[in-house]
């Protein structure tokens, strides 16, 4: 469902939110203190806006508070970031969503009333981790502590079997689940276990971390 989103700061990484939330057809209110900023954004999102997060006048003249949900993505300034999430309480903002620098920061987001605090710096070392400690992951999301799904490469002794023979059908004694298959275009999702690997397929695996090792060549 097509939603509002409105985008505060436009470093890195509150860019790649924008424009990812704008690709995907939603529309997207970005703003930034810094006019340049503003301006690289302008053909990137539905609307780039010069403005002042922290304001509660400014931001109820650009009307955010009937948007859906808001992303507070402010970096090295925690002032700021902190007082654009009370701004953005006020208002009444059904979800906000901010960035983290670190654990104390996150935990002072969590009692002004963030709805969700994500630390991007963080998740994405996580990831890197887990890639490059088990090399046939290409990609990894913590679900729980210790648990997870990722997306992996299939071993070289699995190919050419099914999911139960591989041990990797539902209720496996491995505890790894294939929740999807894809194979060039195509895409099987909840497989059955006489679903046959072959070479060049990618599956999308859940199961504990220490299981991941399993699944190297």
């Amino acid at each position: 469902m097509k939603k509002q989103v409105l985008v505060v700061g436009l470093g890195r990484f509150g860019t790649s939110v924008a424009t990812t939330l704008y690709e995907r057809g939603h529309d997207v209110l970005a703003i930034d203190r810094n006019e340049g900023r503003v301006q690289e954004m302008a053909a990137q999102v539905t609307s780039a806006v010069q403005a002042d997060a922290t304001s509660e006048a400014s931001l109820k003249e650009l009307g955010v508070g009937n948007f859906d949900m808001a992303v507070v993505s402010i970096g090295t300034d925690i002032q700021a970031s902190l007082l654009a999430t009370v701004v953005l309480q006020r208002l009444g903002l059904p979800q906000v969503v901010a960035r983290a620098q670190n654990e104390l920061h996150g935990e002072t987001l969590e009692k002004i009333g963030a709805d969700r605090v994500i630390y991007p710096e963080r998740e994405s070392g996580e990831r890197l981790a887990h890639n490059l400690a088990y090399h046939d992951v290409i990609d990894y999301m913590e679900l729980s502590s210790g648990f997870g799904v990722s997306k992996v490469t299939p071993a070289k002794d699995d190919v050419g079997k099914t999911l139960e023979e591989a041990n990797l059908g539902p209720r496996s004694k491995s505890g790894l689940t294939v929740l999807i298959v894809k194979r060039g275009n195509d895409v099987t999702l909840n497989p059955d276990r006489f679903e046959r690997i072959k070479a060049g397929d990618v599956l999308v695996v859940s199961g504990r971390d220490e299981q991941l090792e399993r699944l190297e060549t």
